[in-house]
């Protein structure tokens, strides 16, 4: 396995594997609360078989090249991940997203984890557009957009149900030539 280091605070970023479901879910039970204001994922990871599923999902999506899932660790404790929902090398796309339990907020962490992947996916994948789709309720979870340097193209009024209420749903993006060109000038 590798990792990846994200700074000088411990912090590093590696694949998440099957073999990981018991540190996964225990992760999860520790950020729950805060993860499941947004995201569903506090709501599909809820007891061991759940977690193992969730990551086997991901490992075919590596597979295929249609998906990646990586985790974010602190001083060797799993705290968050970032991963990329979905990917179609053919059409150059790919969604990405995050989380993070409590302990982790407020470090960089998932801004430094999401340029690892972003370059990786659009210098070695040759994607052309990375989207970010997020609840227009989720605020670090924008400000995390806006520091990757995305723009936002809309909002889809109403158009996820979760937990029973409509949430409107902010996609952000950013294109390759955009991303190469912030890179060279950072």
């Amino acid at each position: 396995m590798y990792a990846i280091s994200l700074g000088d605070d411990g912090a590093e970023l590696r694949p998440l594997e099957p073999w990981q479901a018991e540190e996964f879910l225990a992760h999860m039970e520790r950020g729950r609360e805060l993860i499941g204001q947004h995201v569903g994922l506090a709501d599909v990871v809820t007891d061991l078989a759940s977690s193992r599923t969730f990551l086997e999902a991901y490992a075919k999506k590596t597979a295929t090249d249609t998906g990646r899932i990586y985790g974010i660790w602190v001083d060797a404790k799993l705290v968050g991940g970032v991963l990329f929902r979905t990917m179609d090398i053919a059409q150059g796309t790919a969604e990405a997203g995050c989380w993070l339990e409590p302990s982790a907020v407020g470090r960089g962490l998932v801004t430094r984890a999401c340029r690892v992947i972003i370059d990786w996916a659009v210098e070695e994948r040759g994607i052309h557009r990375v989207e970010w789709h997020v609840s227009a309720a989720n605020d670090p979870s924008i400000a995390v957009a806006r520091r990757l340097g995305m723009t936002k193209d809309g909002v889809l009024r109403e158009s996820f149900l979760y937990r029973g209420k409509r949430a409107d749903m902010e996609i952000w993006s950013v294109l390759a030539p955009e991303w190469r060109a912030a890179r060279r000038a950072a």
